[in-house]
């Protein structure tokens, strides 16, 4: 598909009566949305599910989709760069027929499983949810999640952080509703038929979506990004205009991406590691399942605030600035989680520094790639970025019941992870942006 020539079909957002970059944040997020079952929190719901079914450990669900997980990650970075090469909306259809068609396996996994394969051995089931998890993570919390974050980028270049800010209240508000919708679906069809439902509004009626909205960039519909937008003065001098679209291996050859990468990769590992175990920590910690549950909004809450914040302060500031701050909000929560259970303002901490630091996860995700190292190359370039986030989140579950399992608490698995923090913090400090030295340079 030539992306040019399909940039103004089935209509030209060239006239949309007003920027047609707003309504790419719209359907952008829509996408990350749609991720949901994909996504940690989507597969959490239906553990429990699952293993009920399947007849296996949660060891060995926690293995598979460990597995499954990891070898998923592999594939992303080719996936940015197919987006690179063929435009957004025949990768994000793809992925989300994709993402439906393994939804509607999983509403007829014990079938398939016990009757279509006949298969009772353990090892022959979690060989299959390996399979599965690994089809699941690849299509929705990879491709699917790339593909809209990387669209909504596109379209903005000034103001990416504030528009961004927007699309990524409406996804922290959605993967807030997640597990209440998912719960109710489940009570309502069933684990099963939750999965069909899923299956269909995903993998069918989304499809039309994307078809129908989604753009690739601006420029192939004749637009700019920002639309008619100005920048004043003040944000000429503050703000560092791209001056070279880095290949892969130039950006993966630069600090920055590393330290940024590797900062959000532990956000995957460690928020992955506390949602799968979320009831079992406060258990451990001799708190109610009941009060696990209620965190997850204050959150949710906090997490809406910082995203709002850091969105339009990132247009202004230096983002490695942002990327400190997101790592004392993870020591923060490591802090509550440790202390968990033996000092009561803990749970505070715990929310409070889960908030801060899911807030800035979204905004960082989204702003960082195209501003340190332009769009030419974003799919190949952020996919690898993906690659490591999406790996961080394999280990997350497994880290924390082996912590739980071999030292009796998960605080060794928080104490692992706080170290790694310091670490990234400390490096954070000279991951400059690589436009600025090559900004200065030409002022001389």
């Amino acid at each position: 598909m030539n992306k040019k020539q399909w940039a103004n079909f089935p209509f030209n957002p060239g006239k949309w009566p007003f920027f047609y970059g707003w309504m790419i944040l719209l359907w952008g997020s829509m996408g990350i949305v749609m991720s949901i079952p994909g996504q940690t929190m989507g597969v959490s719901v239906f553990t429990d599910h699952l293993l009920a079914n399947l007849h296996i450990s949660r060891d060995q669900l926690s293995l598979a989709y460990m597995f499954g997980t990891i070898f998923s990650s592999f594939l992303l970075p080719w996936a940015g760069m197919l987006y690179d090469k063929i435009g957004v909306r025949p990768v994000a259809m793809g992925a989300s027929i994709g993402l439906g068609i393994i939804l509607l396996v999983l509403s007829k996994i014990n079938v398939i499983v016990f009757d279509l394969l006949h298969f009772e051995q353990t090892v022959f089931i979690v060989i299959v949810m390996v399979l599965i998890f690994f089809m699941l993570r690849f299509f929705g919390q990879g491709v699917l999640t790339i593909v809209s974050r990387n669209m909504m980028a596109q379209w903005f270049d000034k103001r990416r952080g504030f528009a961004t800010g927007f699309g990524n209240v409406f996804v922290s508000l959605g993967f807030s509703a997640a597990p209440i919708f998912l719960n109710k679906l489940i009570d309502i069809k069933s684990w099963d038929g939750a999965y069909l439902s899923l299956a269909i509004m995903v993998g069918i009626i989304f499809p039309f979506v994307i078809l129908i909205f989604f753009r690739n960039k601006p420029e192939d519909s004749g637009l700019l990004p920002d639309g008619d937008y100005t920048m004043s003065e003040r944000k000429k001098k503050l703000l560092f205009p791209v001056k070279k679209e880095f290949t892969l291996k130039e950006a993966l050859n630069n600090y920055a991406f590393w330290v940024f990468a590797l900062m959000l990769a532990m956000h995957g590992l460690y928020v992955t590691g506390i949602t799968f175990h979320v009831i079992s920590i406060f258990k451990e910690a001799g708190l109610p399942a009941s009060e696990a549950i209620t965190i997850f909004l204050p959150i949710s809450v906090t997490a809406i605030i910082f995203t709002l914040f850091s969105s339009s302060l990132s247009d202004f500031i230096q983002l490695k600035y942002l990327l400190i701050l997101k790592g004392f909000g993870a020591i923060l929560s490591l802090l509550g989680l440790i202390l968990l259970g033996q000092w009561p303002p803990a749970i505070y901490f715990l929310i409070i520094g889960t908030g801060i630091m899911s807030g800035l996860f979204s905004v960082i995700t989204t702003v960082t790639w195209p501003r340190y190292f332009g769009r030419e190359h974003l799919g190949a370039i952020s996919g690898h970025a993906t690659m490591l986030i999406v790996f961080g989140s394999s280990l997350g579950p497994i880290l924390f019941s082996g912590s739980l399992t071999y030292f009796g608490s998960y605080e060794t698995a928080g104490w692992i992870c706080l170290g790694m923090y310091l670490l990234l913090v400390a490096g954070s400090i000279k991951a400059n942006n690589p436009q600025l030295r090559i900004f200065n340079d030409g002022m001389r």
